[in-house]
């Protein structure tokens, strides 16, 4: 297969190009649909990748790239399986795919949120809601002896 292809987005604006080199691909016996075939194909794919050592990603990528994706991580590989289609070929095209979008998104930097006030329409209407909930209360007390 060729190299892969990450489009670009936030945080690597020209895309990234992952070399075929550094993708590990292994192949075992699937646990999915295909019947008796299932038995006899390797159609299951991991495909592993070392974040840090690839040359796909340059220093600033792969702090946010290893930060990110620190959950999934065994050591700095990081392992991809799918085993959702019958045919290998089809497997591996969604490993990649799925590996492409998780590096897309883990290279995106973080948003900084920006702290706002409240509109005064939403204040209004958080108070207006707040009275008549209270009043809704007061209504299904017993009536006192004035």
């Amino acid at each position: 297969m060729e190299d892969l292809q990450v489009s670009p987005g936030p945080g690597a604006p020209g895309g990234l190009i992952v070399p075929t080199a550094e993708l590990l691909e292994q192949f075992s016996h699937s646990s999915g649909p295909g019947g008796q075939g299932v038995n006899t194909t390797d159609s299951k794919v991991q495909l592993s990748l070392d974040l840090a050592t690839t040359t796909a990603l340059d220093d600033t990528q792969r702090n946010r790239v290893l930060a990110a994706l620190a959950p999934r991580l065994a050591g700095t590989m990081l392992i991809i399986s799918a085993e959702e289609h019958r045919s290998q070929r089809r497997n591996r095209v969604a490993a990649r795919e799925r590996l492409a979008a998780l590096l897309r998104e883990a290279v995106a930097p973080p948003v900084v949120r920006r702290p706002t006030k409240p509109t005064r329409g939403s204040q209004r209407r958080r108070l207006a809601s707040k009275k008549r909930r209270s009043e809704t209360k007061q209504n299904r007390r017993r009536p006192g002896i004035d």
